[in-house]
């Protein structure tokens, strides 16, 4: 019998309290505008499914596996929105793993990351500026995202560009594993000498491993210590990105307008 799916694919966390605050929102969300899908959920990280499924007896399908089993059960129109931030390396991988069940299906759409378009960026920072605490001269406010090789790793400055267009050029960008690392984050401090407070926040769906220990953990090397170490007042909020109802609405949009 044909029938229609949305299947929200994320990177994953093996952290089942955020996977609760941030992934499953995203996929209420969505399931709640989409009312005539049947709604599933993969990963793309394999070493978290392993994990979760070692630890927890926790099965949760990869992309071939979820769309295999949509397939299998007659499902002809199928809707697949990633939750990841950009366009880069989980998301090409997404694709690819995706575009063999082509032929399985009468129409499997894609829906846009979360930083695709100008206006994508534009519509994330104003979510983010609504849970943002107001400007004060005296606090810098931080984001640290994952970071990548990947040649779509310059959507982190982009997206501090947009930020301070609108205004706010006390919010920084930085990334853990790619540029600007946290070393480029005290240069920018550095250029702000009236700044004394810094709150740092993940720029991440989920606040995993990455929030808690590269971004607040008490190890010397955690921006929140660098960052303390150089005088500032430090403060963590542990929020991922999944848990604003504004960021959640692009995924929601991005799905609804999928092809």
């Amino acid at each position: 019998m044909a029938g229609q799916a949305v299947l929200v694919v994320s990177f994953g966390t093996s952290h089942l309290d955020t996977l609760e605050k941030t992934i499953q929102p995203i996929e209420w969300d969505i399931a709640g505008r989409m009312t005539g899908r049947v709604q599933r959920r993969a990963f793309t990280s394999g070493m978290i499914l392993r994990k979760l499924e070692r630890r927890d007896g926790l099965h949760i399908d990869d992309v071939p596996q979820a769309l295999s089993r949509l397939a299998a059960e007659g499902f002809d129109d199928v809707v697949l929105q990633p939750t990841h931030i950009m366009n880069g390396d989980e998301y090409d991988k997404l694709a690819a793993q995706t575009e063999p069940f082509r032929e399985k299906f009468v129409r499997l759409a894609i829906g846009r990351p979360l930083l695709t378009t100008v206006q994508d960026y534009k519509v994330t920072a104003q979510a983010l500026l609504q849970v943002l605490p107001t400007r004060e001269t005296d606090t810098a406010l931080v984001f640290m995202g994952h970071g990548t090789e990947h040649f779509a790793n310059p959507a982190y400055c982009q997206l501090e560009y947009v930020f301070h267009d609108l205004g706010r050029t006390d919010v920084l960008v930085g990334t853990v594993e790619g540029y600007p690392g946290v070393e480029e984050v005290l240069h920018r401090l550095d250029e702000r000498p009236g700044v004394k407070k810094v709150v740092l926040y993940p720029l991440m769906v989920v606040a995993g491993d990455h929030a808690k220990n590269d971004l607040a953990g008490d190890e010397p090397d955690s921006w929140k210590s660098r960052i303390a170490a150089r005088g500032y007042d430090v403060k963590c909020v542990l929020s991922g990105l999944g848990e604003y109802p504004g960021i959640r609405e692009v995924f929601v949009r991005h799905a609804e307008e999928a092809e």
